[in-house]
């Protein structure tokens, strides 16, 4: 069964991915660019278009880096980690000093070498960066796979066009993906360019010189068996050789691949999405059918979404349930309902001790209020942005309330954890008039009082004038409530995310996978 993963990829590495499990792996992992990348919705009404953090690339010299970085002492003992390894960790920390650059690094090496792990000794790595940290990493790359038997195959170039008024320096227009290989025999579908620009094989033959320390000579690649042996035979050309037909050159290590444009089908807003043809070349080149493939920094899941359109099995891991969320909704949509029985979620709360646990992981509470108002909503919800000055707000919903789609009303939501009472109810009331919303959902961890209750009946309803039909101004929703599968039920709600592009109507074409 296909797996799809909510947490910290280091922890299900190392505890939920067998040994030697993986065909292959692709990552593309933040890349130090000291930036916030931020979810897009669609436009809302007459505002411009919601954003909401992702994620954020910025890395600290804090307790979690130092606490990696004590794992490659050389006197540590740790043996997951080779002497090599460790040697070029402690080398960088003399060069770039304790910091965002050291920290990014101990991160990234401390997953690596789980994947190196978790491969099939025929697998292959394909680890997507950019100029950033690209030389470091080669170096990380080299000391976890090459000192252990593995072999570096190739540095691929991405090549995409983009248009920035940017004048202190050449345009960025590409990225780096390294591949690398846990040992010499390894799976490789050789793939073919683009078709030969001359038409070789109407006249059957084409001619070159070869330029040698003795000079030169000419020499003559022939497509036609019979014509090769006359021509052999005729003794005109130095050298002639014959090769097999084929309709184009092998795959070059730089791929002109267009980045996703604002009206592409596919795109969805996600701030770093990669083009489902960059991995789909990937995943062509390095699996056959029934191969698992792992992303463990699966964002929005192309990876896995094209892994399951070529027939691959798959493993996703990330560490926001707004990444998780977006996954499962773009492949209900493009694959149908039915192919989230063929999906093992874990790490999603399923009871009330799972919920405190996510409670408790986070001192701001922010994945906990994700989960709670996104679960509910059914994806149909804008998650506030950060935590602190929201005002009373931590996340929105939007019904239409007239035939002018720029007409809407926003639904609110309040999320809370600890201890509630009638007092936070009655704020709450007094956020939704000032915001001049359509209703609330106070979503609540604790069960609600007999005042909380009695507050938020009468706070009364609001008739939505193109149903004709009354909405409770305030309703309450605890935690049990959503673990029980209570969801939204508010009538002509407005879709925030965009929807995937339909990939088959036939659920039949993607069963039986388990079985490979």
């Amino acid at each position: 069964m296909n797996q799809l993963c909510y947490g910290d990829n280091l922890e299900v590495l190392q505890k939920y991915i067998g040994e030697e499990t993986i065909d292959l792996c692709y990552i593309d992992p933040p890349f130090n660019s000291k930036r916030d990348y931020n979810q897009i919705y669609n436009n809302i009404g007459t505002e411009d278009k919601a954003q909401v953090q992702a994620f954020v690339d910025t890395w600290d010299w804090d307790d979690a880096a130092i606490e990696g970085f004590e794992k490659f002492d050389l006197a540590s003992g740790d043996s997951r980690y080779s002497e090599k390894t460790k040697l070029l960790i402690n080398a960088l920390e003399k060069v770039l000093g304790r910091g965002s650059m050291l920290a990014y690094i101990v991160s990234l090496t401390q997953r690596i070498v789980e994947i190196y792990r978790v491969l099939k000794p025929t697998g292959s790595f394909y680890l997507h960066c950019d100029p950033t940290a690209s030389h470091y990493l080669k170096l990380i790359l080299d000391s976890v796979f090459c000192s252990k038997g593995g072999e570096y195959r190739n540095e691929i170039i991405w090549c995409y066009r983009k248009w920035t008024n940017k004048s202190n320096g050449f345009q960025h227009n590409h990225d780096v993906i390294f591949l690398y290989t846990k040992s010499k025999q390894f799976t490789f579908n050789k793939l073919e360019n683009e078709p030969f620009k001359e038409n070789y094989y109407q006249r059957g033959y084409s001619t070159n010189t070869i330029k040698s320390k003795n000079g030169t000579y000419s020499q003559l690649i022939v497509y036609d068996r019979e014509k090769a042996k006359h021509l052999i035979d005729c003794g005109k050309y130095d050298k002639v050789v014959y090769r097999e037909e084929t309709t184009g050159v092998a795959m070059p290590d730089w791929w002109e691949i267009s980045i996703i444009n604002s009206q592409a089908k596919e795109r969805l807003g996600y701030p770093t999405q990669k083009p489902e043809k960059l991995l789909e070349r990937i995943i062509l080149a390095s699996t056959k059918e029934g191969d698992k493939v792992l992303d463990s920094y699966c964002g929005c899941g192309t990876t896995v979404a094209v892994a399951q359109r070529l027939k691959r099995k798959w493993v996703g891991i990330d560490i926001t349930y707004q990444s998780i969320s977006l996954i499962l909704k773009r492949l209900e949509e493009s694959y149908g309902k039915k192919i989230i029985n063929n999906i093992d979620v874990s790490g999603i709360p399923k009871d009330m001790a799972s919920v405190k646990a996510l409670i408790e992981k986070d001192p701001l509470r922010k994945e906990y209020e994700i989960w709670a108002i996104m679960t509910y909503s059914n994806n149909r919800a804008i998650p506030n942005e950060k935590k602190g000055a929201d005002r009373g707000i931590d996340g929105k919903m939007y019904i239409t309330t007239s035939l002018s789609p720029k007409e809407q009303k926003p639904i609110l939501f309040s999320v809370k954890s600890g201890h509630v009472s009638v007092a936070q109810i009655r704020d709450f009331i007094h956020v939704i008039d000032r915001e001049k919303a359509a209703a609330g959902v106070f979503i609540t961890y604790e069960e609600p009082t007999k005042p909380m209750i009695k507050e938020a009946k009468e706070a009364g309803t609001f008739l939505n004038p193109l149903t004709g039909k009354p909405i409770e101004k305030l309703q309450i929703v605890t935690i049990s409530n959503i673990l029980d599968g209570e969801r939204e039920n508010f009538p002509n709600v407005t879709e925030v995310l965009k929807r995937a592009e339909r990939k088959t109507d036939n659920f039949a074409e993607l069963e039986g996978l388990d079985d490979l």
